[in-house]
């Protein structure tokens, strides 16, 4: 469904290729990085971001319902526990009605990164010694 590839040499800096598209990682210069692109955790956010505002563009577009300019911001945290959390918060540039509002609401409940996120996806790691074959 998705996958990514990535290489790193040296340092933090991490190059980053999803299909054709060319990303970067990096640490920012209080953690040690050279602050050249966003952290972990920033893009993260960003994937979560971008599924929300892309889900809420289809559902609006089959709806015909006019959203205008969609603002998505995000903010991940950890209390003193160690429980993590993130805050979303959604606005619209373009007039909504409240029910409008309360079922846009119900869809970023329903995204795909969301759930994702949310169902704690399991990780399945193998190490290998030598250097892996280029992706196709």
């Amino acid at each position: 469904m998705a996958s990514v590839h990535l290489q790193s040499a040296s340092g933090f800096v991490q190059q980053i290729q999803a299909r054709s598209h060319q990303l970067r990682a990096d640490e920012p210069l209080d953690n040690g990085g050279t602050d050249s692109g966003p952290a972990p955790y920033e893009l993260l956010l960003a994937g979560l971001a971008a599924c929300t505002s892309l889900t809420l563009r289809m559902y609006a577009d089959r709806k015909q319902w006019e959203l205008g300019l969609i603002d998505v911001r995000l903010r991940f945290s950890r209390d003193e526990q160690g429980q993590e959390k993130i805050d979303r918060t959604i606005a619209f540039s373009a007039p909504l009605s409240e029910a409008q509002i309360a079922r846009l609401a119900e869809i970023c409940e329903k995204t795909p990164v969301t759930k994702t996120i949310r169902q704690g996806t399991p990780i399945a790691t193998t190490m290998q010694q030598t250097k892996l074959d280029t992706p196709a």
